[in-house]
């Protein structure tokens, strides 16, 4: 049987590659083609701009409250089609199933956020100098934004982008990540079901070279927003100075957890597993560091141990499955890479450490669950994003050395802190350099909060008010009869 094609979505329709060309998704679990999709480039970009840039008036005129119903109607059709899109994510990434589904949730839950709060994009009155008049800051949309997902959300990170952006009147070109792409273009399809007008939502799928250069570099998309790896916001950063864009960037983490001798160590231990080894460590809020307290290392690492032995390594369509594949070859071999210098450094292997083999193993991209101790502070994989299932342990004195070790370090995405001691907490939040820190829970954000970075980590936000602000400019008007 021939794969499925899948054509890019511009101007509300489904239109085939200027190339001509498509590119084969294999899943990682398998090794099974799953899909061909449309290889796009700058002709294809160029198009869809300009589309988006059309639909760009009509759009931003529609009133608050009818951009929130297409919201809404998304939303809607997301929770009803949950099963087949967290069957999508699965077959492309290698995310377990239910994993997947908590993504759909997410993704659902974005829509929603955002569409409730198409209102609440308040503007200000001020009194003027003048007899008479007053001085308005109104909120406006850019206009064509340019949405750039990582491949380890592929659903979310999209809605994270189509769903604050036409909430305030900005019409949008996405693309997926090349490595994921099926998910952006199930969306798509759903917004066309929900009726979006238009060029409103346009999905270009394609490498970064072919199609993400020339979307960010385009004259007519003023805002570019990124989800991917700190060099590739880098170079996205340096390629929208020509225009002088404004980026929004949501990069790499290496987020520290923290855990004290009066933490609940089991909790602490069941939120450390779960946040390193969910979707295979791919994440970037992921503890990459984990400082415990001289008191009670022994116990937690015994604990630790036991709990990351335990874990299931498997097929991702298995409800019983904890841990899928890595997303590539390309991706093991450099987590399998960064391992075996740690090792060479000196850290102790204590679980891990290679690639799965045997059985199902063979067809897919499966790495071990890894655990190393005795590492220490100066070595390259406590500096440099692992973003797999690798956890490394060190030892801490006290809460200064934690808080000094935590913050010497080129991110400052995420953190996690497991302690009863209140005045720990205060002094967390004027000392700890991280722009989101998770106090005695795991890992996962949520839709009505911010999720932003300081140093490396990025520059804006996403999620909540706050990021929804990203997706207006403000224009001041002194105001006279």
């Amino acid at each position: 049987m021939s794969l499925k094609k899948h054509d890019l979505f511009i101007n509300g329709q489904w239109v085939k590659p200027e190339s001509g060309q498509y590119v084969t998704i294999k899943n990682p679990a398998n090794g099974a083609e799953v899909a061909a999709v449309a290889k796009g480039n700058a002709q294809d970009v160029d198009k869809a701009v300009a589309l988006a840039h059309k639909a760009f008036g009509p759009w931003s005129r529609k009133t608050a409250s009818a951009r929130a119903d297409y919201l809404y109607a998304l939303e809607k059709l997301l929770v009803r089609d949950k099963e087949k899109l967290a069957a999508i994510i699965t077959s492309e990434m290698g995310k377990p199933i239910t994993e997947a589904r908590v993504e759909v949730d997410f993704a659902a839950g974005l829509m929603r956020f955002a569409a409730e709060n198409t209102r609440r994009i308040q503007g200000e009155i001020i009194p003027g100098e003048r007899e008479g008049e007053k001085i308005l800051i109104d909120r406006v949309p850019h206009g064509v934004v340019g949405g750039i997902a990582a491949w380890n959300f592929p659903l979310a990170l999209c809605a994270r982008k189509i769903a604050p952006a036409l909430a305030a009147g900005n019409t949008i070109v996405v693309k997926p990540h090349e490595l994921s792409p099926l998910s952006g273009l199930a969306l798509a399809a759903l917004a066309q079901e929900a009726g979006l007008p238009e060029g409103v939502l346009n999905v270009i799928t394609g490498d970064g070279p072919d199609v993400g250069v020339p979307l960010v570099a385009h004259k007519n998309v003023p805002l570019i927003t990124m989800t991917g790896s700190t060099p590739a916001g880098k170079k996205i950063m340096a390629a929208a100075a020509e225009h002088l864009k404004e980026v929004r960037l949501e990069l790499g983490g290496k987020a520290p957890f923290i855990v004290m001798e009066d933490a609940d160590i089991e909790a602490a231990v069941e939120a450390a597993v779960t946040a390193r080894f969910f979707n295979c460590g791919q994440v970037c809020t992921s503890n990459e560091r984990t400082y415990v307290h001289e008191a009670v290392y022994e116990r937690f690492a015994k604990s630790l141990r036991a709990k990351v032995e335990k874990l299931k390594v498997g097929n991702p369509m298995d409800n019983g499955t904890d841990m899928g594949p890595k997303v590539s070859l390309a991706e093991l071999e450099k987590v399998d890479a960064m391992v075996h210098k740690a090792v060479a450094q000196g850290a102790k292997l204590e679980l891990g450490g290679h690639r799965l083999t045997g059985g199902l193993y063979d067809h897919g991209t499966y790495y071990a669950p890894t655990l190393l101790s005795h590492v220490t502070h100066d070595m390259d994989i406590v500096q440099n994003e692992v973003f797999g299932p690798v956890l490394s342990l060190l030892k801490v004195r006290d809460f200064d050395e934690a808080l000094q070790l935590a913050n010497e370090s080129a991110y400052g995405l995420s953190a996690y802190l497991f302690t009863k001691d209140l005045g720990r907490v205060l002094r967390m939040t004027r000392e700890l350099e991280f722009g989101e820190v998770y106090v005695n829970r795991g890992a996962g954000e949520e839709p009505q909060g911010f999720h932003h970075g300081y140093k490396n980590s990025g520059l804006g936000g996403e999620d909540g008010q706050h990021g929804l602000e990203a997706y207006v400019q403000t224009k001041t008007i002194y105001l006279n009869a």
